[in-house]
């Protein structure tokens, strides 16, 4: 499926066309971190150190895969770390000033008792010599990649005053097979692709995931019925709810609203796709738009007091906004040919969208406490399916390479990707979750 090749491809992304998804399965993605920012923020994270047997995860490589990958900081490579502390009073400043390192994290892991392990870390200005951060965990040998990412994320926020985001999952639709043989799998991952759990497998085409508020659901659209429906799964129980089901037109898109109250959709069952939002206590449907336009890919502000839709009302692909409530939508994206697909950081101040120009599409990020201004952050030419991070530092997009789908999770200035994709089939779709509750 490739959405935005042209004026219908959009109302087939969203809706008809996803008939012809991209294909899917349940495999470890692949990661590969690409580019790099020389101007981050250097840091060094040295080994944890650890009695007895080596651990299934080392948590140090974690934790400087989680900086590298974040855009802000650069790690220094594991074969340059020249000493070993383990706490604040073994480290030698001076070599790590002459390494020109800002930062250091080290850490030890201790047996805990009862199968549980105690991880301590401690972060330390170099240039200061000031004990910045001093924590521990305690958790199953089989937690220590959680363990990493809250040591990351709360080293980020010490750092930088922006809470992490590394201790959150995302979600994707991958396919493996070709014809009437392919599977596709609804999977849910930990941000960095390690850990695929799948939620929900089908031999027909899963499309456009969208998480709930706190993380334990997730809506989707499965054409397992012979039409699109939009299901909700619940990630914890296991369970599922049919949505949206009517049997005439196109069911899809769905959209949360950041209370979890209700679920933005597409329904073209009056004619052409408009945008309804369905209040999840009632099952209610309230029509939003009504034009001889298509409208589709709702995704709601963070203050929940309007929505951002796709509609080709003004006779090709644009960005538009309206109230929840509904009320007149006003156009907000007017850079390139098309744009579609739009993602909303947490502030509202930025919006990611597909920006089209001639046969490339690429991921655009319009800046809107800057006036609107746009900026790229990947390179086409067949990208795909924004979503920020919960804090806005990366964002996810699916990409096109020859035949195949993949996924980049990329920083927000677009210098550092990370590549994730499927060692046999295709992988996209994706969805960044919220902050997991701690």
């Amino acid at each position: 499926m490739r959405k935005l090749k042209s004026l219908l491809s959009l109302a087939a992304v969203c809706l008809v066309a996803l008939l012809a998804a991209a294909p899917a399965g349940a495999q470890s993605l692949n990661v590969d971190i690409v580019g790099g920012l020389k101007t981050a923020t250097p840091i060094v994270v040295v080994p944890f150190a650890q009695a007895g047997a080596p651990l299934p995860t080392d948590v140090a490589d974690v934790i400087r895969n989680d900086f590298n990958r974040s855009g802000k900081f650069r790690a220094l490579a594991k074969s340059e770390i020249v000493e070993s502390p383990s706490r604040g009073a073994d480290i030698k400043f001076a070599t790590w000033r002459l390494l020109k390192q800002d930062y250091i994290t080290v850490g030890r892991i201790s047996d805990a008792g009862g199968g549980l392990l105690k991880v301590e870390y401690e972060l330390w200005d170099v240039n200061k010599q000031q004990n910045l951060l001093a924590q521990s965990y305690t958790a199953p040998a089989g937690d220590l990649r959680g363990v990493a990412h809250q040591i990351a994320d709360a080293i980020y926020q010490k750092i930088t005053g922006v809470r992490g985001a590394f201790w959150t999952r995302i979600a994707y639709v991958t396919a493996v097979g070709l014809g009437n043989n392919t599977t596709y799998s609804l999977i849910v991952a930990d941000s960095d692709g390690y850990n695929p759990q799948v939620v929900a497998r089908s031999r027909e085409s899963l499309l456009s995931p969208a998480w709930s508020p706190d993380g334990k659901k997730i809506a989707y659209v499965s054409f397992e019925s012979g039409n699109s429906q939009v299901y909700i799964q619940d990630i914890t129980t296991g369970s599922r709810q049919l949505i949206a089901a009517h049997k005439k037109g196109i069911n899809g898109a769905p959209a949360w609203s950041p209370d979890g109250g209700k679920l933005a959709v597409s329904l073209s069952f009056v004619g052409n796709p408009e945008v309804y939002v369905i209040d999840m206590a009632s099952r209610r449907e309230t029509r939003l738009t009504n034009s001889l336009s298509i409208d589709t890919e709702p995704t709601w502000a963070p203050d929940g007091q309007s929505i951002y839709f796709t509609s080709d009302r003004s006779g090709r692909p644009q960005i538009y906004q309206m109230p929840a409530t509904g009320g007149s939508p006003t156009r907000i994206s007017f850079q390139g040919q098309n744009n579609a697909n739009a993602d909303v950081s947490y502030d509202g101040k930025q919006i990611a969208m597909v920006q089209g120009n001639g046969n490339v599409y690429r991921i655009a990020i319009m800046d809107r406490s800057l006036g609107g201004q746009v900026r790229f952050i990947s390179p086409g030419p067949i990208d795909d399916s924004p979503s920020f991070a919960p804090n806005a530092s990366m964002l996810l997009y699916a990409a096109t390479e020859g035949r195949r789908g993949v996924l980049y999770a990329v920083s927000a200035d677009g210098q550092v990707r990370q590549r994730l994709v499927l060692s046999d089939g295709d992988v996209r779709e994706p969805a960044w979750g919220p902050y997991r509750q701690r």
